[in-house]
């Protein structure tokens, strides 16, 4: 062995005496407590995890279909602007068969929120009540002399919410104060 070799290898033994020296200055006492704390916080940690996955699988369970739901709110969209344009049609008016297709459509539309409802899919109420931009999204201004300002009194496109989560805002018009109060005053 070379001498730099021994050095190094007494050095080492040192290191090692060293540090059983500094462990034995500790109370077994004070090193129960710092193991007993470790402990604790581990297992505090771990209970915090286990609750943070149940909650996310849960969420996860709850709303796995939300993107899903959004999409579809499109196929209800669609049978009721159907069930309008069929109505509206001065061609399909005078037709006799015009109300069996419109039940039939109805009917698809009344399967569909079922199961939209068993799923905690429910449209939000709008009309009549105060404007609230968490669930309705403004769209125009409807002057009005009779509902208060801030009311919603037109409804664009039905907003839903999924299980207390809003899935899409409802398309609305607000009611505004009428105009011809302030112009009378400023032609005065």
């Amino acid at each position: 062995m070379t001498k730099s070799e021994k050095n190094k290898e007494e050095t080492s033994i040192e290191n090692k005496a060293g540090e059983v020296d500094k462990s034995k200055h500790k109370n077994p006492e004070e090193e129960l407590k710092i193991i007993q704390e470790k402990l604790l916080r581990t297992l505090a940690e771990m209970e915090n995890q286990r609750r943070r996955f149940e909650k996310e699988k849960q969420e996860a369970f709850d709303f796995g279909g939300f993107n899903f739901a959004g999409e579809s709110l499109s196929l209800i969209d669609n049978i009721e602007r159907a069930v309008t344009s069929f109505k509206n049609d001065e061609n399909l008016k005078n037709n006799k068969d015009l109300d069996k297709i419109i039940n039939g459509i109805d009917i698809v539309k009344n399967d569909l929120m079922s199961i939209f409802k068993k799923n905690g899919i429910e449209p939000i109420e709008c009309i009549n009540k105060k404007f609230d931009p968490n669930f309705h999204q403004a769209m125009l201004e409807v002057e009005s002399s009779t509902e208060k300002t801030g009311t919603v009194v037109q409804e664009i496109q039905k907003g839903y919410m999924m299980k207390n989560r809003l899935l899409r805002p409802a398309l609305v018009g607000v009611a505004k104060k009428k105009e011809e109060n302030s112009k009378k005053e400023e032609k005065k």
